[in-house]
């Protein structure tokens, strides 16, 4: 416990730090909430509308649950088939790759006028496209790259592939698997809250943001992003406690 507290109170107090500088910055240079609102403004319009700040947050969560589950789910079956096939991965990692340079920006539009505009689906997919590539590319090479010790063993045993990938690069692969996903939570969360500039409905982080800025509410819009970080942090500290559940041996690795 005590080791938790010393692990905790540094950032807290980096934290507190910033802020007081940041509010007192703000007092003494008379500086508008156009330019940049001060934490005191931020805090009481995220308290003062809390239930607006969650509902939200909760609509641009479930859409980034959606998109990570189903961006880590064709992650895992694309890696388990680009692993048995040298010629599937050679083709499949460039497309990946150049799926997750095209900016969200770009995709949005084309997707919502495929799909309506007022469904969750545009955004949904375009989470799962963002979500798709950390969870491809760590978890193919945690399945490719094994110890050739331990691969020259399974063979000498005359193991059969199936048994190899179970006994052997699967668990190998969840360090890198826990890996993506730390990546792929937060991003989760950006990918939906950017697709939400570009219409639809009107509920979540990221057309409240636009909309109260848009109204010169800007203490309202950083308190929506206040919201904004929160929720990512949410899905990064989920990611975390369940590693230290299903596979605790790898943090124990990493402090070994």
């Amino acid at each position: 416990m005590n080791g938790r507290l010393r692990a905790v109170w540094p950032p807290v107090i980096i934290a507190v730090i910033f802020l007081a500088a940041w509010q007192l910055l703000v007092v003494v240079q008379d500086i508008k909430p156009f330019l940049l609102p001060s934490p005191s403004l931020i805090l009481g319009n995220f308290f003062g509308d809390f239930s607006l700040m969650f509902n939200a947050a909760l609509y641009t969560g479930t859409t980034a649950i959606l998109g990570l589950m189903f961006g880590t789910v064709v992650g895992l079956v694309t890696a388990l088939i680009a692993q048995r096939f040298g010629v599937v991965n050679k083709l499949i990692t460039p497309l990946a790759a150049g799926l997750a340079t095209v900016p969200i920006i770009a995709l949005t539009p084309i997707l919502n006028n495929m799909f309506s505009i007022t469904s969750r689906t545009p955004k949904v997919i375009i989470t799962m496209i963002i979500v798709f590539f950390p969870i491809f590319v760590n978890v193919t090479r945690g399945l490719i790259q094994v110890q050739p010790v331990q691969l020259e063993l399974m063979r000498s045993m005359n193991a059969r592939p199936r048994t190899v990938l179970r006994q052997l690069r699967i668990p190998n692969a969840i360090p890198f698997f826990f890996t993506a996903m730390k990546i792929a939570a937060p991003l989760s969360v950006i990918a939906a809250l950017v697709s939400e500039y570009f219409g639809g409905p009107q509920q979540g982080l990221g057309s409240r943001i636009a909309s109260s800025a848009a109204n010169t509410a800007y203490g309202r819009a950083w308190a929506y992003v206040v919201a904004s970080i929160i929720t990512g942090l949410i899905f990064y500290l989920i990611v975390l406690a369940v590693e230290r559940w299903a596979a605790p041996w790898t943090g124990r690795a990493r402090s070994a």
